[in-house]
């Protein structure tokens, strides 16, 4: 007899088996109709992120910041939100956190770095926060009040580049002016990764796959994502679950915005957020609010990411077709666990 346990197994690893052929049947047709040799392009994408140091160090700086805001989204995917919203708290993270950098420039560099992850995790919960309110008190969907704030967030960036905080002299939308170069987080020798950024991203993976699995809160977040209802019945507090996992979401994407200022551009600019919060959504998509599974996702994308930017170089291709594999890949893993349902 098959155990109940071995038989999910068995299941997830049948899903991730029909994902990942589907995706690659899908993107190889893509790049054909692109006359883009498959075996090329996945050579590129795969092991490209590898081929240099220069390389793995813009891996692991993507990763990174990838890896917590997937981890603030595995909390709302447990409690049965949408957080579309975390590109604005990302964005917003990373204003927040250069006001401290701003205003205390003559501090120690360590206490700088303090404030600015405080700061950035402060921001990204407040406006994290705003989603809850509508949420909960005035019942918008939290993706269409995510979405408006991501919006909202993006003017407030491009307009804080381009006016108050605008270089010395000139409004350039490229950014504010750079960081003193002993602000920045320290790097190992010439490589651009500040090593700070993975493990502060690791540790809090840890507290994450603890809080959700092996925690009261955990488990009562999820039953209020099974049916917020029943766990009201039950003596849970529902709205207030929701909110705890709106914020803290929003904290750890405040955290990553933090991370792009100090250790990433070293300036504001209005695209801060870089896409981040979308890629994490695919990631969580895929993990379906599992936090075990969120670091090699996560280092997965960060990889085919890094080494796709080669393919307009080496082939002629462009380096979104990344983000054809990344999105095949959720596609078809959503279709195998639905045919895997009706079965």
């Amino acid at each position: 007899m098959i155990s109940r346990d071995q038989a999910t197994r068995r299941s997830t690893l049948i899903i991730a088996a029909l994902a990942l052929v589907g995706a690659l049947i899908f993107t190889s047709l893509v790049l054909l109709s692109s006359h883009v040799p498959p075996l090329a392009a996945y050579k590129l994408i795969f092991l490209g992120a590898f081929s240099t140091p220069t390389r793995i160090s813009d891996m692991v700086m993507l990763a990174s910041p990838l890896l917590l805001c997937s981890c603030g989204l595995t909390l709302t995917f447990a409690a049965g939100l949408y957080n579309l919203g975390i590109e604005g708290q990302v964005a917003l993270g990373a204003v927040a956190a250069m006001i401290p950098l701003r205003l205390l420039p003559n501090l120690p560099p360590p206490l700088l770095w303090a404030l600015a992850f405080a700061f950035g995790a402060a921001g990204g919960a407040l406006w994290a926060m705003l989603v809850a309110g509508l949420r909960i008190k005035l019942q918008v969907n939290e993706i269409f009040a995510g979405l408006g704030l991501n919006f909202l967030a993006s003017g407030i960036a491009l307009y804080l580049v381009l006016g108050p905080w605008r270089r010395l002299g000139q409004a350039s939308s490229s950014g504010t002016e750079p960081l003193p170069a002993d602000v920045w987080l320290p790097t190992l020798g010439t490589l651009r990764v500040a090593p700070a950024a993975p493990v502060i991203a690791l540790i809090i993976l840890a507290l994450i796959w603890v809080a959700v699995t092996r925690t009261r809160w955990g488990l009562e977040l999820r039953a209020v994502g099974l049916n917020p209802q029943a766990a009201g019945r039950m003596g849970i507090p529902a709205a207030r679950r929701l909110a705890e996992s709106l914020a803290a979401c929003g904290a750890l994407a405040g955290i990553a915005g933090a991370i792009q200022i100090l250790a990433v551009f070293h300036q504001l600019i209005p695209s801060i957020s870089s896409g981040m919060g979308l890629l994490a959504l695919l990631v969580v998509l895929l993990v379906q609010a599992s936090p075990i599974w969120v670091l090699p996702i996560a280092a997965a994308f960060a990889i085919f990411t890094t080494g796709s930017l080669q393919m307009s170089v080496a082939l002629g291709a462009d380096s979104s077709i990344a983000g054809v594999l990344q999105g095949a890949l959720v596609l078809f893993a959503l279709l195998a666990r639905g045919l895997s349902g009706r079965r």
